[in-house]
């Protein structure tokens, strides 16, 4: 096994919990070097650290597996890593529709796993994690009896790693669009062409949230995906909801999961968001804006500020006096005081007072380390318009 010795000091963090080592990092290498494969890393003075997932063509060398010097890295080790990571979930009750591996904060650097019913999507990010997929495949199975997987490898950070994107059934033949219940509500996710792995998940809890807010109300839901907020506001008794999406095939996909539910009292519009809430003369008691991520690196971080501004200020014009705005981030790079800071902004811009009600996150089956800010990547605050 290749040993990896660290520049001093660099040990520090890593021992507190910090999942990568940067090439920067590295002093010396000992050994054959196999990319993909599991080596040692060993302090400045030569003492033990970790086992991790080696890559020389990667910014991130090592992904860290274990600090258990007594640990054998195998396909038992990690049969018992993703057995831990789904109890984890089963003790929450959140289990059927959610995720169950979410690589570095499961420790297993590069997986993901997503649960819908009897179904499984997955991705595969990391060089080490890819070289042992067949395995991975093969404990999934056993661990949770699913019916079928599919990869949704085909993201870019793939390439950073030398690998190709990529997509495809893994295990079983089935139809990708799969009916799930979240929260009691059907709809359909569509693992081969629909976001992510299909659907976003990470907002589980928070769109359930709208049992305390959308009763009786005028709700207007932006950047609706598939309709999640939508449907949970007509779930919990909402007047009227309005959804918009740029997308014909999702607003498509709300219009279909509203059918499987018999919601009524929905209008859906094939809008651009930014110029429907320019031009919308209307008000609503409930807005909710889910943008994608107007940022993925710390250069674009000015400009991301502007567009969240942007479309922050126009809902809050909008929301009626007494009313809500929920509003999200899901850029990691827009920190949880800076999202702030730009929600006052926009407050002050549109001339409205505003309360912080609640500040939440992603949902639990989305768990993050302390040490790593990048993966507490989901902000919301729910505002009352005073």
């Amino acid at each position: 096994m290749l040993t990896i010795r660290l520049n001093k000091g660099e040990e520090r963090e890593k021992i507190l919990g910090y999942p990568w080592i940067f090439n920067n990092e590295v002093n010396s290498f000992d050994g054959e070097i196999k990319n993909g494969e599991v080596c040692r890393v060993n302090t400045f003075d030569g003492n033990f650290l970790c086992y991790g997932f080696l890559n020389t063509s990667s910014k991130i060398m090592v992904r860290i597996l274990s600090f258990d010097e007594t640990e054998v890295i195998d396909k038992e080790f990690f049969k018992k890593r993703i057995e831990f990571a789904i109890e984890h979930r089963k003790t929450l009750g959140i289990i059927g529709c959610c995720r169950l591996v979410f690589s570095e904060a499961d420790n297993l650097p590069g997986l993901v796993v997503d649960q819908y019913g009897d179904y499984l999507s997955v991705q595969f990010m990391s060089l080490g994690m890819d070289k042992i997929k067949k395995d991975i495949v093969d404990i999934l199975v056993e661990l949770t009896g699913c019916k079928g997987i599919y990869e949704r490898s085909d993201m870019p950070v793939r390439e950073k790693e030398g690998l190709e994107q990529t997509k495809g059934f893994l295990y079983g033949d089935f139809d990708t669009r799969i009916q799930v219940c979240e929260n009691g509500i059907k709809f359909i996710v569509d693992v081969k062409e629909g976001q992510k792995t299909g659907y976003f998940l990470d907002q589980k809890l928070n769109r359930d949230i709208l049992k305390y807010y959308a009763k009786d109300k005028e709700v207007l839901d932006c950047f609706s995906n598939v309709g999640g907020f939508a449907l949970h506001a007509l779930k919990y008794g909402a007047k009227h909801v309005t959804a918009t999406d740029i997308s014909q095939k999702a607003c498509d996909d709300i219009l279909y999961n509203a059918s499987l539910n018999n919601f009524k009292n929905l209008d859906v519009l094939c809008v651009d968001v930014f110029d429907f809430l320019r031009n919308d003369p209307n008000t609503y008691d409930v807005i909710v804006l889910d943008p994608p991520a107007f940022t993925k690196s710390k250069d674009t971080v000015k400009k991301a500020y502007k567009g969240y501004m942007e479309i922050n200020t126009q809902a809050l014009k909008k929301v009626r006096k007494g009313g809500y705005l929920l509003t999200f981030s899901c850029s990691q790079h827009m920190t949880p005081d800076l999202f702030m800071q730009m929600v006052a902004d926009a407050a002050h811009n549109a001339k409205r007072t505003v309360r912080l009600v609640d500040f939440r996150v992603q949902s639990p089956d989305h768990p993050s380390l302390l040490q790593s800010e990048s993966e507490l990547y989901l902000k919301c605050l729910i505002l009352r318009v005073m």
